[in-house]
C-alpha cells in the first residue's frame, strides 16, 4: 500500500483504492456530512428494532379480531423474522455487488410499504404477508447499516470504527423503548372503544420514521468511498471524498480513473468467509452473535413474563418495570461501552459481558421464584446486571466483531451471514423459552446461563481485537504481506493474513 497519500502543502493525493482507504482512515474533516451519514444509517438500525418489537403488545388482539389459532398467531408473529433471515442473507450480497447507496435507498420502501401493509391488513394472510415484507426490510438493513458506520469512520481514537458500530446498540435500545412508550401513549389515550386499533396503529407509526429517512437521504447519503474505490471507479472515491467526507483530493497524474476491479461481489464469497484467516474470525463472530442473541432474546422477551411472576404486578408495572430495566442498564451500558471501547478495546469487554451475564443467570436459577422482599430485590437486581453486561459487551461488540472481521470486499456477506444465523437462533430462542420455561420454571436460566458461556469460551480460544485494526487494508494485500503484531496497551494492533489472529492479547 502507498504509504504517502497526502503530498505536503497540497491536496490530498490518490493513487489507488488503498489511499482512499488510508484519507477514511484518518478522519473526516471538520464540517463533513460523515456524521450525519452515520446518523441516518442509525436511522435504519432504529427502525429495524422498532418493526420488531412493535407487535410485542398486540399480539392478543390480533388474534381475537382475525380469530386465529395458536398456529396462526406463530405464524403472523414469526413472519417478520423468517423474513430477516431471507433478507440478511439477500442483503449481504447486494451490498457487496451493487453497492452500499443503492441498497439503502431501496430497503426504506420495504418499511414504508410494509408498515401501512400491516395497518390496513384485512386478514391473517395480508399482516403475515406484510410482516415478511417488513423482514426483508430489516434483514437488507443492517449489513448496509454496519458497512455505512464502518466506512464513514476513522480507524483510531474517539468515535472510532468500533465504537461508531457499536452504537447500533444502545440504538437499537431506544427503539424498543420508544415502542413501549408509544404503546403506552396510544393505549392511554384511545377510546376503549377503539382500543383494537392500537396494534394497527403502532404498526402503521413504523412508516414516518422511514419516510423522514427517506426525505433526508438524498441530500446527505453517498456511496462508502472505499466501496467504490474498490471497484475501481477513483474518480467516483475522490467526488464522494469531497462531497460526503469534506476531503478535496485529487487523482494522481498516473492514477487510472477507472481501473480493472479486483473485489467485485460474487455469491462464492461466503465461501471466502470460512477459509484462511477469515474462518476463525467468522467461528468468532457467530458464536458471539448467536450466544448474544439466544440469551438476550430468552431474558429479554420473557422479561414481562419474569417480572410479573417475581412483582405478581399489573400488565402496565410490569411493562414500565421492563422498560426501566432496559434504559436503565441495557441502554446506558451499551453508552458506556460506546465511549471506552476505543481505549479498552471490543474483546475485553465482550469478555467482561459475558462473565457478568453468566453470574447473574446463575444467580437466577438459584433465587428461583423470590419469596421475600430481598429475594425479589435481588431477583430484579440479577435481571439489571444481565442487562448491563448486555450493553456492555456482546448486545454492543456483536455487531463490531461481524462487521470489523472483514475488508470491505467481504464486509456484506459477512455482516449477512452473521444476521442470518442470529435470526435464526432468535428463532429458536423466542419458540423454547416458553416451552422451557413452562417445563422448568426459573431453572431455565440454567439453559440460558450456557450461552454467555459459550460465547466466553470462543472469546478465550481465539483472542482477536478488531478495534483500532485496518482491516479494509487486507483488500490491497496479499496473504505474503506480514507485519509482526505490535502490542499496543496489551492488545495486537496489527496482524495479518499469516498471523491467523491468534495473538495473545
Amino acid at each position: 500500500m502507498n504509504s504517502s497519500a497526502t503530498l505536503p502543502a497540497s491536496r490530498p493525493v490518490i493513487r489507488s483504492a488503498a489511499d482512499v482507504s488510508q484519507l477514511v482512515n484518518d478522519g473526516a474533516a471538520r464540517g463533513s456530512h460523515a456524521r450525519i451519514v452515520v446518523a441516518i444509517a442509525l436511522g435504519g438500525v432504529f427502525l429495524d428494532a422498532y418493526d420488531l418489537g412493535a407487535l410485542a403488545f398486540g399480539m392478543k388482539d390480533i388474534s381475537r379480531e382475525f380469530a386465529l389459532s395458536p398456529t396462526g398467531a406463530g405464524f403472523v408473529a414469526s413472519a417478520i423474522t423468517f423474513g430477516a433471515i431471507v433478507g440478511a442473507f439477500i442483503g449481504g450480497f447486494l451490498t457487496d455487488r451493487i453497492g452500499r447507496y443503492r441498497v439503502f435507498m431501496a430497503d426504506m420502501f420495504f418499511f414504508v410499504v410494509a408498515a401501512l401493509a400491516c395497518a390496513f391488513a384485512p386478514n391473517a394472510w395480508v399482516l403475515g404477508g406484510a410482516r415478511f415484507v417488513m423482514g426483508l426490510g430489516v434483514g437488507i438493513d443492517l449489513p448496509v447499516a454496519m458497512a455505512f458506520l464502518a466506512e464513514f469512520s476513522r480507524l483510531a481514537g474517539r468515535g472510532n470504527k468500533a465504537a461508531r458500530v457499536a452504537m447500533w446498540c444502545p440504538v437499537w435500545y431506544a427503539a424498543i423503548s420508544v415502542s413501549y412508550l408509544l404503546v403506552l401513549a396510544f393505549y392511554s389515550s384511545l377510546p376503549a372503544a377503539h382500543e383494537g386499533l392500537l396494534w394497527r396503529i403502532t404498526l402503521g407509526f413504523g412508516a414516518v420514521p422511514a419516510l423522514v429517512i427517506i426525505a433526508v437521504r438524498s441530500r446527505y447519503i453517498s456511496e462508502s468511498p472505499v466501496w467504490a474505490a474498490n471497484q475501481g471507479d477513483l474518480t467516483s472515491a475522490a467526488r464522494i471524498l469531497k462531497r460526503a467526507y469534506g476531503i478535496d483530493a485529487a487523482l494522481a497524474d498516473d492514477a487510472p480513473a477507472h481501473s480493472a476491479a479486483p473485489h467485485r461481489a460474487a455469491w462464492r464469497n461466503y465461501g471466502a468467509l470460512l477459509r484462511g484467516v477469515y474462518r476463525r474470525r467468522t467461528v468468532l463472530a457467530t458464536v458471539i452473535g448467536v450466544a448474544s442473541s439466544f440469551a438476550y432474546n430468552a431474558v429479554a422477551f420473557g422479561l414481562p413474563v419474569i417480572l410479573s411472576s417475581f412483582l405478581a404486578q399489573s400488565m402496565l408495572t410490569t411493562i414500565l418495570a421492563s422498560l426501566v430495566l432496559n434504559l436503565g442498564f441495557a441502554f446506558v451500558g451499551g453508552l458506556v461501552s460506546v465511549r471506552i471501547v476505543p481505549r479498552v478495546g471490543a474483546w475485553p469487554l465482550t469478555v467482561l459481558g459475558y462473565v457478568i451475564q453468566f453470574a447473574a443467570l446463575v444467580g437466577l436459577a438459584i433465587v428461583g421464584k423470590p419469596a421475600t422482599g430481598i429475594a425479589v430485590a435481588s431477583a430484579v437486581a440479577l435481571l439489571a446486571a444481565f442487562l448491563l453486561g448486555q450493553g456492555i459487551g456482546p448486545g454492543s461488540h456483536s455487531m463490531t466483531f461481524a462487521s470489523l472481521a472483514y475488508p470491505t470486499s467481504l464486509r456484506g456477506v459477512g455482516v449477512g451471514l452473521n444476521q442470518t444465523l442470529m435470526r435464526a437462533s432468535s428463532t429458536v430462542s423466542l419458540f423454547l423459552f416458553p416451552v422451557l420455561a413452562a417445563a422448568l420454571h426459573t431453572k431455565v436460566f440454567w439453559i440460558i446461563a450456557l450461552a454467555p458461556l459459550c460465547g466466553l469460551i470462543a472469546l478465550l480460544a481465539i483472542r482477536w481485537e478488531p478495534s483500532g485494526y485496518d482491516v479494509d487494508a487486507e483488500d490491497f494485500e496479499s496473504p505474503t504481506d506480514v507485519d509482526p503484531p505490535a502490542p499496543t496497551a496489551g492488545r495486537p494492533e496489527r496482524q495479518t493474513h499469516r498471523d491467523e489472529t491468534a495473538a495473545s492479547l
